[in-house]
């Protein structure tokens, strides 16, 4: 895997430089772990529906999340771009102390 500076400071700004960063790496991990759709995010996260579909909402305009499906059944997935270099979110995460 190669270094990708233009990721690096986009998520160090979205997990770190911003509000709700620590949630954001929570969703994102989880959607690794298990493609879900926002209602299965919010149950599993302990989070409500509405501060999942912001978040979800910043991931995307950011290319960092893919959709499958339609309206309430849509399934997030990571874009295969941030999932190839994945190892960068988990140094950012490590570096802001955003445990997993």
């Amino acid at each position: 895997m190669s270094d990708d500076p233009d990721l690096r400071r986009l998520l160090f700004f979205l997990l770190g430089g911003s509000r709700g960063g620590e949630n954001r790496a929570r969703i994102i991990r989880r959607i690794r772990e298990k493609p879900s759709n926002m209602n299965q995010l919010a149950g599993h996260l302990n989070l409500q529906y509405k501060a999942v579909q912001h978040h979800i909402r910043i991931l995307m305009n950011n290319s960092l999340l893919a959709t499958s499906g339609e309206k309430y059944g849509t399934v997030y997935s990571l874009t295969p771009w941030f999932e190839a270099h994945i190892e960068i979110f988990n140094q950012v995460c490590a570096k802001l102390g955003l445990s997993g």
